[in-house]
């Protein structure tokens, strides 16, 4: 009896705790859509420049870490390091940042297309085995076989700019972006040549 007491009292105050959290103000987010994250993203997420990713059906949860990490927290520095990204999220608080998750989750993918056809064969066999000689895995073990990511960690690749992919590769590979979980992406990257990764790169811009 005791301990049917205890598990309803804590049912009770974990739904509580639950029912309390305000929801996301997705008008606010939005609006902060409109006048600071258009001219890179558009409205809608869809970026219409590679050097800016598309966010728009990106998982909420992936979206969030990231923008929390480009922010520095109690004077501690940014995990992400991007100078214009940092100056856009610093005046957000987490409420914030939960909100612009929540709303460019929502929004519909316009997907980018792959270019370069003969480079097909080798990246779907990266994406799909690995390299195996050089120990680098298949990036549909982390990201799915259609590249719809794995929340919070692996993002969804499908229909991302192909440039703004080798982009990042590359950074991993530099080590100027190091915010990869136990710094998987970068120990990959490493190990990849550049055609490696624009044919990766390209073959997932063509994923649906």
């Amino acid at each position: 009896m005791i301990k049917r007491s205890l598990l309803l009292s804590l049912l009770l105050v974990a739904g509580s705790a639950h029912a309390q959290e305000p929801a996301p103000d997705l008008e606010k987010a939005r609006q902060t859509a409109e006048t600071n994250c258009v001219a890179c993203h558009m409205v809608d997420g869809n970026s219409e420049l590679p050097d800016y990713p598309k966010i728009a059906g990106q998982s909420e949860d992936y979206l969030l870490k990231q923008m929390k990490e480009f922010k520095s927290w109690d004077g501690k520095p940014v995990v992400r390091e991007n100078a214009f990204m940092g100056a856009m999220i610093s005046p957000l608080e987490e409420a914030d940042m939960k909100a612009m998750a929540v709303y460019f989750s929502g929004q519909t993918l316009k997907p980018a297309a792959a270019k370069q056809p003969d480079t097909f064969a080798e990246g779907q066999k990266i994406w799909r085995a690995g390299i195996v000689k050089k120990g680098v895995p298949a990036c549909a073990a982390c990201h799915g076989p259609a590249g719809k990511g794995m929340p919070a960690q692996y993002p969804a690749l499908a229909g991302q700019f192909p440039e703004y992919l080798e982009t990042q590769l590359r950074a991993f590979r530099d080590g100027t972006r190091k915010n990869d979980p136990a710094a998987v992406m970068q120990a990959i990257a490493l190990r990849m040549t550049e055609p490696e990764i624009k044919a990766v790169s390209d073959y997932a811009a063509g994923l649906r």
